[in-house]
């Protein structure tokens, strides 16, 4: 489905050595939950003061077109971590719901017969490094899956400390379900502290005792950060019981932005950490959204929120460092997405053979090749509603339908002159609409289970 140039470049990325010569780098990888694409300040956010990360931009790529390949945090992390669309992966289109909970047919019929989550089989990232010789962690939230069955220890990973679901409180550590999900490998843990503090606690952890105890050896550092997503708990808000119903789903925009400004603390932390161990000039560190925000968080000036595929929902920051490799204050239009990611870190590794839906970004920039269009595809599922959307080059159709008995509503923009989503084509462009629909279809059949 992708243009043959684009498989010429992946492939050619794959054969291509690591970056650093015979030395594989490190890689950093923080990924953040729930936050917009105007959330940071080198992204346009207003008011939150972001220095760590804003200067992590200024000493790598700002990619400024770059999508998540999915609405909500579960497929946007399959797509992750398989480097492929997330409707290869049956139930993988909907967030996991509090509690282990399917949340449309294919979901729900999984989750009864307790197989909903990621499957082993269909992990590649992980596997492929720790292949090539890497130690991985993972330390946040992991939202793939609560039964043991697809722990992150069964997936490539050595080391996991995080919690299962998608909206843990960050002072008590439960869900909204009060089901204790934190666990240090497969074993349920009490832990006291602020979730952001003791993610990078375990990160910093990591670093040090890689240099300690393994130095010669290449790590994986997966840090799925649950900020800001809600509960909107910013540090110093706990009140000693479970969070109200008021800051489940609810809360206001200076207690986001305190919760971002501690999150840029954070990141702080553990780039200081690469540096203090002489770990940073071979490390690729990554900084990314999984998605578009919902309110208080701002996808300025894309249309629409987490949980629809207009371009507020799909939207996301994303920053990569590569000392030596990649050009510092660089700033790349190409079209990318998360799940490119994959093929980038496992051609730095020198780990390929995967075929996966992604293309090498990090390759691309730094060859200096000439930016191209790509086809890209959603479909995002929950309940009877389902959004679809095609990206081909400049055109874009949007489909939704919201349940049995709404009707079907459809949209086409071109986003180079209308890139905020404003006005649809639909009855204007027939033949770009045609197209763009046959495309998708094609797609369809070609992913479904």
């Amino acid at each position: 489905m992708r243009p043959f140039a684009t498989i010429l470049l992946f492939a050619a990325a794959l054969l291509a050595p690591p970056g650093h010569g015979a030395e594989k780098p490190n890689i950093v990888f923080f990924l953040t939950d729930d936050m917009g694409y105007a959330d940071i300040g080198c992204f346009g956010a207003p008011d939150a003061k972001t220095p760590r990360i804003d200067q992590l931009a200024a000493e790598g790529v700002k990619f400024v077109n770059a999508y998540a390949m999915g609405a909500e945090c579960t497929p946007s992390r399959t797509s992750i971590l398989t480097g492929r669309y997330p409707a290869r992966v049956k139930g993988m289109e909907c967030a996991i719901g509090t509690g282990n909970v399917g949340r449309y047919d294919d979901a729900i019929e999984l989750a009864e017969a307790a197989q909903l989550g990621l499957p082993a089989s269909e992990a590649v990232l992980a596997p492929g490094l720790k292949k090539a010789g890497y130690r991985n962690a993972v330390f946040g939230k992991w939202h793939l899956g609560y039964e043991e069955q697809f722990s992150p220890l069964g997936q490539g990973f050595d080391e996991f400390t995080g919690f299962l679901g998608g909206n843990v409180s960050y002072f008590r550590h439960i869900e909204l379900s009060d089901l204790k999900v934190y666990l240090e490998g497969r074993r349920p843990v009490e832990r006291e502290g602020y979730t952001t503090h003791l993610i990078t606690a375990d990160a910093v952890g990591f670093l040090d005792r890689q240099k300690r105890e393994r130095p010669d050896q290449p790590f994986f550092l997966y840090l799925p950060h649950a900020a800001p997503h809600f509960p909107f708990q910013p540090p110093g808000s706990d009140t000693g019981k479970a969070p109200g119903a008021d800051v489940w789903t609810k809360g206001t925009r200076a207690d986001y932005v305190k919760m971002l400004e501690d999150l840029d603390r954070e990141v702080g932390k553990v780039l200081d950490a690469l540096e203090k161990n002489g770990q940073a000039k071979n490390t690729i560190v990554v900084f990314a959204s999984d998605h578009g925000a919902m309110k208080p968080g701002l996808n300025t000036p894309w249309r629409d929120y987490k949980g629809t595929v207009f371009e507020g929902g799909i939207r996301v920051p994303l920053i990569v460092r590569w000392p030596g490799v990649l050009a510092p204050e660089t700033e790349s239009k190409q079209v990318v997405t998360l799940m490119d990611l994959t093929s980038s870190f496992l051609r730095a590794a020198g780990a390929g053979g995967a075929e996966l839906d992604g293309i090498d970004a990090l390759a691309h920039v730094e060859s200096g090749a000439k930016d191209f269009d790509r086809t890209l595809f959603w479909r995002a599922r929950r309940g009877e509603r389902t959004w679809r959307a095609v990206r081909d080059g400049r055109w874009k159709y949007v489909y939704v339908k919201r349940d049995a008995d709404s009707p079907e509503e459809e949209w086409l923009f071109d986003l180079a002159g209308d890139p905020r989503e404003e006005k649809s084509l639909l009855g204007d462009r027939k033949a770009e609409l045609a197209a763009l629909k046959g495309k998708l279809a094609r797609w369809e059949a070609e992913v479904r289970d």
